[in-house]
């Protein structure tokens, strides 16, 4: 892989700690949700930062494609449903819904289409594919 661009970030004491980027973009507390044990506190978790950079990059992607094939996605978003749980074996394993609006698109098929290029194309999706269950959502504005 021919590196394009890298971000570092820190986490200090796990989930009840902090996370800074070494620019300083995200400087954060972190908090565990009281669902896993935690006290709920101000503060973002794990959960949170995969979703918004997931739902991010995923809505860059539905661009490129739509770029692409000339298709206008409108006022469009990405929402990101991060889930966590436990499987059979005890262990802890995350699953995403990713709901994409686009109000631009009318035919269906063409936004079913455009939403699983964009699965293809994206990083977050391609660093997933085989790991976690990820279900692809087209919302439409009736």
């Amino acid at each position: 892989m021919k590196t394009l661009y890298t971000a570092k970030a820190t986490a200090k004491g796990g989930r009840k700690g902090h996370v800074k980027t070494e620019d300083g973009s995200i400087d954060l507390p972190l908090s565990m949700p009281k669902e896993l044990g935690g006290d709920g506190a101000d503060g973002v978790n794990p959960e949170q930062l995969f979703g918004s950079g997931y739902s991010a990059c995923f809505g860059s992607a539905l661009s490129l494609v739509a770029d692409k094939h000339k298709v206008d996605l409108g006022d469009f978003s990405v929402s990101a449903y991060v889930s966590i749980g436990k499987v059979e074996d005890g262990n802890l394993q995350l699953s995403v819904i990713l709901d994409s609006f686009l109000p631009g698109v009318e035919d269906i098929k063409t936004g079913e289409n455009l939403i699983n290029e964009a699965h293809e194309l994206c990083p977050f999706s391609r660093a997933t594919r085989d790991n976690i269950d990820v279900t692809l959502n087209l919302l439409r504005d009736e």
